[in-house]
């Protein structure tokens, strides 16, 4: 039987967020509306308006139902809960052993790429050695990807495509550098304010050039990351990063458990599948019913850990991301990645009911189980699905 996830219109008390020095505070999540927010079948075109329109109440995922409330018990082998159980030679991103130690001393990348349409964007390159991917929808219900790249350093990663306002947050979380093409007026002048501004590598700058391909121009735009640590390290910028948060990581899996095999995902339009594959321990990534591949070494997309996520999704009325015969067809979305809510995390063939929070700016996601324990993640590369909480059960989990 299929286990379906419900969007509830419920707050998730927000948990106060653990380890690593204090940071800047951010923003009280808005709140609720004094009405239940209306969950709709479809996503439509977010119309114009004049002023950002009121959230809807914020929603969790519904947890698996099980006996009692799911805490992560002690766990044999490889367990890494601090900073300091990293060392020198793990990435504190995958708790992974790194190849190049001196890659943990470079600024970690941000890095903007397409996704649509499927015949000019698929298959990615460098999605398999990113240490976390943020796949969100645009204002056009279709996908787009922030990689974080720190631990491995692939030679070609694209297409490289424009960005939204979830990246002034996105950088920020792994104190990285971001790379993008370009994007429009307003969220261009959100970033030129941003804290992070020094370390935005603009299109003009080393390590972008254009394939040539027989496709539409702005799906060749490519980038080595190489050239882009050089260009950091011109402007002095490309020291190690200062993690304020990191997430526990653990090479066996944590009881309270339920099974799932595959884990689907409908955005409206981009369908995304992960099953579990028990030889290797990952979880492999179909999109649109096809196999996903990394353009790189032609392999399937595979992770440690498939994270669901629906934070608030909030229209920027002073932000318009298309216009159509002289109007406003798009506003951009603000995708509200603080405070905290329900997530789901799977691992191992296994999936887990925990919450994630992000109190301070420069704080990434972090997990915690049911009795506020850190949760631990699979040790290796994770994907967050970023689901709006417009859509109606989204999720669906097979055991």
């Amino acid at each position: 039987m299929k286990q379906l996830f419900l969007l509830l219109g419920l707050m998730v008390t927000l948990v106060a967020c653990s380890g690593g020095e204090a940071s800047e505070t951010l923003p009280t999540p808005l709140p609720p509306t004094a009405e239940p927010a209306v969950v709709v079948a479809e996503q439509t075109a977010v119309p114009p308006t004049e002023t950002a329109a009121p959230p809807p109440a914020p929603p969790t995922l519904a947890p698996i139902a099980t006996s009692t409330p799911v805490v992560a018990a002690p766990v044999a082998g490889v367990l890494l809960q601090t900073l300091a159980d990293f060392g020198t030679d793990r990435n504190p991103l995958t708790g992974e052993l790194v190849e190049d130690k001196s890659l943990l001393g470079k600024r970690p990348l941000a890095i903007k790429l397409s996704n649509s349409p499927p015949i000019y964007t698929r298959p990615q390159s460098g999605l398999n050695d990113a240490d976390w991917i943020y796949e969100h929808t645009t204002e056009g219900a279709i996908t787009r990807f922030t990689a974080i790249f720190y631990g491995k350093l692939p030679s070609r990663v694209g297409p490289i495509r424009s960005a939204r306002l979830i990246d002034l947050e996105l950088p920020a979380m792994y104190d990285a550098a971001l790379v993008f093409s370009g994007a429009s007026n307003g969220v261009l002048g959100r970033l030129a304010q941003v804290d992070f501004q020094p370390r935005i590598l603009y299109s003009t700058e080393p390590g972008y050039y254009r394939t040539g391909e027989d496709k539409p121009f702005e799906h060749t735009l490519y980038g080595d990351p190489l050239k882009f640590h050089q260009a950091l390290e011109a402007k002095g910028l490309d020291v190690a990063p200062t993690f304020t948060t990191v997430n526990a990581f653990s090479s066996e899996p944590p009881a309270g458990g339920q099974p799932a095999s595959e884990v689907h995902v409908d955005y409206d339009w981009t369908v995304i599948d992960w099953r579990y594959d028990e030889a290797s321990g990952k979880y492999l990534r179909w999109a649109d019913g096809e196999i996903h591949a990394d353009g790189n070494s032609g392999e399937q997309v595979a992770v440690s850990n498939v994270v669901i996520i629906a934070p608030n999704h909030v229209e920027d009325g002073e932000i318009c991301e298309e216009v159509r015969d002289g109007v406003c067809a798009h506003l951009s979305i603000q995708v509200q990645l603080w405070g905290s809510g329900a997530a789901s995390v799977f691992r191992d063939g296994q999936q887990y009911n925990v919450t994630w929070q992000r109190q301070g700016r420069t704080d990434s996601l972090t997990f915690t189980d049911s009795a506020g324990n850190p949760f631990p993640l699979q040790i290796g590369n994770s994907w967050v699905q970023v689901v709006p909480n417009w859509l109606t059960n989204p999720v669906t989990v097979t055991p």
